[in-house]
């Protein structure tokens, strides 16, 4: 799940809690829209988090500092 689909959750979650005025039996449509919030905040904190975590591309600045690898610098000797 990705973060525009737990937005969108959240979004339809607030629009069945505070907007919709239907009473049923057996089926509270509050009670849906707070579970739908809650499951599409859930969804935006994992998405953040694995987001974060992922490498992604080489970004300015920092060539040669990629995860997993040594950068081995030799300096040439100078003879005079």
């Amino acid at each position: 799940m990705g973060i525009g689909t737990s937005l969108f959750l959240v979004a339809v979650g607030a629009i069945m809690r505070f907007a919709v005025d239907v009473h049923t039996e057996g089926f509270n449509v509050h009670t849906i829209g707070v579970i739908l919030m809650l499951v599409g905040a859930a969804g935006v904190v994992l998405s953040a988090i694995f987001w974060s975590s992922w490498g992604g591309f080489n970004r300015a600045g920092d060539a040669g500092t990629r995860r997993g690898g040594d950068t081995v610098v030799v300096d040439r000797e100078t003879r005079l």
